[in-house]
């Protein structure tokens, strides 16, 4: 009987100590997630997916929407939609969803016409949305019959309906496949153009941007400027998860590029400590090719 005991014991040990790395890993388990499309040396939508790097993955931009304009999507060097020329980009999104990567659809940008001037218009931008890349129907989808796993909201102008056509969003969500939503905001609190909408608790996904913004980027000199801003953001708003948003490289910002070994040894072993840690958010693949940053951190994220 006592050796039965310990034969039983020993298994047990066994197998706890064969789980006890993957306990571990999955409490700190992050993601990259990277922004595609406005640059078309960075490779195809598959190139990126096929790369295993990045576990969800920006589509940008939507950059002309709202103001009863019809909405435009540019992508860069890729494809050009006015012809139908991206259609093909469908595929692609196709083959990323097959091995569990989410692509979003990024609207707005630092640059582009968009805008929306009221809940009717919000509503209708929705609406857009929905039919032309997400679960809804229309004759005239850019990137074909793929449907997306849902919208980013990368806004840097236009108007106080954001929250509107966010909550419409969600709304669509009832009609069967969850619409995602995401938000890239500037890191000064409160962002200036999307806390009304990320006060509405609808958001799974928030990626501070970090960079551009002196006041609360990461320095070695001054880290406490980006820990500060991280908190309040983790700790004012309402959302599923909290990523650090950083250039790619060196050319990708004016500000905010952190050297690879200070994001692993400062950065990410302070922000681990918030429940709400989702990952990484690098802008953006053309970059990311060049310098290799995500390859660099992935097995510390």
């Amino acid at each position: 009987m006592a050796a039965l005991f310990t034969k039983f014991c020993s298994q047990a040990l066994t197998i706890f100590l064969l789980l006890l790395p993957a306990l571990f890993s999955q409490s700190y388990a992050g993601v990259i997630v990277v922004y595609w499309g406005q640059n078309g040396g960075e490779g195809s939508l598959t190139d990126t997916c096929n790369t295993g790097k990045y576990q969800i993955v920006n589509i940008g931009f939507l950059s002309k929407f709202g103001n009863g304009q019809r909405p435009e999507i540019n992508l860069a060097g890729h494809c050009n939609p006015a012809s139908n020329g991206c259609q093909g980009v469908g595929a692609d999104i196709k083959n990323c969803q097959s091995k569990g990567i989410k692509v979003l659809l990024s609207i707005g940008g630092g640059a582009g016409n968009y805008g929306l001037s009221s809940e009717a218009d919000a509503n209708s931008v929705a609406d857009y949305l929905w039919n032309n890349f997400l679960g809804g129907q229309s004759n005239s989808r850019p990137l074909g019959n793929a449907v997306l796993d849902g919208i980013d909201f990368d806004i840097e102008k236009g108007g106080p309906y954001y929250a509107t056509l966010a909550r419409s969003l969600s709304d669509y969500s009832k009609r069967g496949k969850k619409v995602y939503l995401s938000a890239a905001p500037q890191c000064p609190f409160p962002d200036q153009y999307l806390n009304g909408a990320l006060s509405t608790g609808l958001f799974d996904y928030v990626w501070v941007q970090f960079y551009n913004n002196p006041q609360c980027e990461f320095t070695t000199s001054n880290p406490n400027a980006f820990k500060n801003s991280w908190n309040k953001w983790t700790s004012s708003i309402n959302a599923g998860q909290f990523f650090v948003g950083l250039p790619a490289s060196g050319q990708a910002a004016g500000s905010g590029f952190v050297n690879p070994n200070d994001l692993k040894n400062q950065v990410l072993p302070f922000v681990k400590g918030s429940p709400k840690y989702g990952g990484v958010m690098l802008y953006d693949k053309f970059n990311d090719d060049r310098s290799g940053y995500s390859s660099q951190i992935r097995g510390s994220v």
